[in-house]
């Protein structure tokens, strides 16, 4: 299976410190974001990367260059300024991701999610369009996202989880799609009111690194497991 990292954002609540770097290449823990995500997958037998960006993404290319470095080979996915938003970035990118399923993980968390769980396609169900990993509701985003009821994703009802931006998209998701900017939420939540989305609680290590506090926060806490 292929992975797709989401890396096309602008980064607005991170500023100043994205003004002239993207988001992706914030270091924490001695590494750039991104650079966390690309070593996790590659430990997981992950080889075949998609990345995209727009906001200053001719930094991450150079930083990353070819992949070769972290033991993959990364195909780019360069979007206009403004960006695709997520369902407009991942549809741009299916001609690069092989197969009926891909995993997609956002660039701008950080997790200890051991993504070999989701390396091969039998992560998501026959009858599934998405598989989609749930955690505990941050203390910024108290309200949650999603239910998970009988390992099955839900729009509506309590108690209520977070999505972690980690998911399996089986490329059927996308049907009837147009190139262009466009959210996935609408796209994940049609396929919840058809049953087709399944999920899990991972109940490790996972943080939105939305602000600069959380990510001073974050490189403090991997300061002291060092």
């Amino acid at each position: 299976m292929m992975a797709m990292l989401l890396a096309a954002g602008r980064g607005e609540r991170m500023r100043p410190l994205t003004d002239h770097l993207p988001k992706p290449l914030l270091k924490v823990g001695g590494k750039a974001l991104i650079e966390h995500h690309i070593e996790s997958l590659a430990a997981a037998g992950f080889r075949d990367l998609v990345i995209n960006h727009a906001h200053l993404g001719a930094q991450i290319e150079a930083y990353l260059g070819s992949g070769e470095r972290y033991g993959v080979r990364i195909t780019w996915s360069r979007e206009p300024d403004g960006a695709l938003e997520t369902g407009g970035g991942i549809f741009q990118a299916l001609s690069w991701l092989e197969g009926e399923c891909f995993l997609v993980v956002n660039a701008d968390i950080w997790t200890d999610y051991p993504f070999a769980r989701l390396a091969k396609p039998v992560s998501i169900t026959p009858s599934s369009l998405a598989h989609l990993v749930l955690v505990d509701n941050p203390p910024e985003h108290p309200r949650g996202d999603f239910v998970l009821r009988d390992a099955r994703v839900l729009a509506e009802g309590t108690p209520r989880l977070t999505f972690s931006g980690i998911g399996v998209y089986h490329r059927d998701l996308f049907r009837g799609c147009q190139p262009g900017r466009f959210p996935l939420a609408p796209l994940l939540r049609n396929a919840m009111e058809q049953g087709r989305v399944s999920g899990e609680h991972y109940s490790g290590a996972w943080r939105d690194i939305g602000t600069p506090e959380r990510l001073d926060e974050l490189d403090r806490a991997l300061a002291t497991r060092s």
